[in-house]
């Protein structure tokens, strides 16, 4: 390993925890929020890519010549009708309130979505981007499961507003084609490779 530092820009706890499973040292350090605001034009695909970016480039400080800036961002998406099912995909963000979280797990069952991660590392001589896509199957839920789940659990700050690392995960999540870390908030398998590009 090098002396490349790792500098982990996110408030998630799931992301810490994964980073840290790759043993690759690094520092978190969070600035002001970037607003999450996108040209509706974009293709629904690149959203995700294009917030972490986003993010990135709002860093509130410069980069030193051992640093590399991680930045992340992950959508729920139901698909649409058209050749690419994310052409035209229903995007499940954080839910506002209990109504909005029982409403998007009522839309999420007995059907596959997509969980799309885009990623950003940056250095003060190059800025690289991905999007890993996990398709996740969900069994038919009742609603006293959700209930259950949102009043338990209270998945308000998770995208699609489950986690699959917790009691939904286990009993509801019927098939995952694809990373399930990318699931949870960061595909590692990738964030280690492109790390080792840029000479970690």
């Amino acid at each position: 390993m090098s002396q490349l530092r790792v500098i982990l820009s996110s408030h998630s706890p799931r992301r810490r925890e994964l980073l840290a499973a790759l043993d690759v040292p690094f520092t978190v350090e969070v600035g002001p929020d970037a607003p999450e605001r996108y040209d509706d034009a974009l293709p629904h695909r690149g959203i995700p890519e294009f917030l972490s970016r986003s993010k990135s480039l709002a860093f509130h400080r410069l980069l030193a010549d051992d640093e590399v800036l991680l930045t992340a961002d992950t959508l729920v998406m139901l698909p649409g009708a058209g050749t690419d099912p994310l052409d035209r995909a229903e995007i499940l963000g954080k839910p506002a309130s209990r109504e909005d979280a029982f409403a998007m797990l009522r839309a999420l069952s007995g059907r596959t979505h997509y969980v799309l991660t885009g990623v950003t590392l940056r250095t003060n001589r190059e800025i690289r981007s991905f999007t890993d896509v996990t398709e996740v199957d969900v069994c038919c839920l009742t609603d006293a499961e959700i209930a259950y789940y949102v009043d338990r659990y209270r998945p308000y700050d998770k995208a699609g507003a489950y986690g699959v690392q917790e009691w939904f995960g286990h009993a509801c999540i019927s098939g995952i084609r694809g990373s399930y870390f990318n699931v949870m908030g960061l595909p590692v398998h990738r964030v280690y490779e492109a790390l080792k590009e840029i000479g970690l």
